[in-house]
């Protein structure tokens, strides 16, 4: 589905709702099953715990998060009337992506009990959402331009901010990049999809320049990225930090899809997981064992999927009806 359609389903749900998590409770259903079916189990937080943070993609207005334990992810649910069309949670801090219009979006910081620490305004579409494990770090991705960067004539933004001193970095475009050990300056560059390391400095993401795509290990600090290898898109660093989740092209065409693979840090080693199932989605870590994604079926509606990290076992419906998994603790 086409980012610009997917804002455009979803800017119904957005509009005239509150920043403020309470317990919400009665959605109506929407052919499938509705979020709250499941019952109420609370006020939704983001306090680190045993639980996993999710958007539904069920009820009617779409959207909305909700919680529920990793122990029973079929049992009762904690549901909010905040809405998001990408949401990440780590180390007591959120980060929600809402579509102003069709060009703009409003980034909101949350504390853990959803409240808005600040709004970051920014011109694009919404893609990626993540925060580092401290819940010092978020970053972002939007889309500038174009409706996918699978074809031509697309831009990606990334931008990252830093909650403990109020620090942003609006582009990465302004880092020093260095690909093959050597200088790059090229206005072709885009950067998607950040993953954060422990220490709140080291990150990865993908940057596309001269027909590659790469995965680069960049340095907050130093405001420098590096080029580590090809064709690793919308990288996912493992909570132990040495493993990354992420999706290749399938025979390096994204025409046929989209493979998700796990990569070695220490031995540079590639497993190809279970999933054969294209996945556009960056992968998220429920531990570190098990990597989670969203599989879309329909328009506006997808089913978060997991699958063990180490390329054994089949995939396993998660959760129906919902994306933008975030383990929360």
């Amino acid at each position: 589905m086409k980012i610009r359609t997917r804002i455009l389903i979803a800017v119904a749900g957005v509009v005239g709702l509150a920043a403020a998590a309470i317990v919400y409770v009665g959605l109506a259903a929407a052919g499938n099953r509705d979020m709250a079916a499941a019952g109420s189990a609370g006020t939704v937080n983001l306090i680190p715990g045993p639980r996993l943070l999710v958007r539904s993609t069920a009820d009617t207005d779409r959207g909305h998060l909700f919680t529920v334990s990793t122990a029973d992810l079929d049992g009762p649910r904690a549901v909010s009337q905040m809405s998001c069309t990408r949401v990440y949670a780590a180390g007591g801090t959120g980060i929600c992506l809402q579509p102003d219009n069709d060009f703009t979006t409003h980034l909101s910081v949350l504390d853990e009990q959803l409240k808005e620490r600040r709004a970051v305004p920014l011109f694009g579409v919404a893609s990626r959402a993540r925060v580092s494990p401290s819940g010092r770090m978020v970053t972002w991705t939007v889309f500038v331009t174009g409706d996918s960067y699978n074809v031509g004539g697309f831009s990606t933004r990334v931008g990252i901010l830093d909650t403990a001193t109020g620090e942003l970095t609006s582009t990465l475009e302004d880092y020093t990049v260095t690909v093959n050990g050597r200088p790059q300056v090229a206005a072709d560059s885009n950067f998607w999809g950040v993953t954060f390391a422990k220490d709140d400095n080291r990150f990865f993401a993908t940057m596309s320049t001269g027909g590659h795509r790469y995965l680069v290990e960049g340095d907050f600090v130093t405001r420098s990225v590096r080029a580590v290898r090809d064709d690793v898109e919308c990288p996912s660093l493992s909570p132990d930090g040495t493993r990354i989740a992420f999706k290749s092209p399938v025979d390096g065409d994204p025409d046929k899809g989209w493979r998700l693979s796990a990569l070695d840090l220490s031995t540079s080693a590639v497993t190809q997981l279970a999933e054969t199932r294209s996945v556009d989605d960056q992968a998220a870590w429920l531990d570190d064992h098990t990597v989670a994604y969203a599989i879309p079926r329909g328009v506006g509606h997808s089913d978060i999927w997991s699958v063990p990290a180490d390329g054994s076992g089949t995939p396993r419906l998660v959760i129906a009806e919902g994306d933008s998994p975030a383990a929360l603790g």
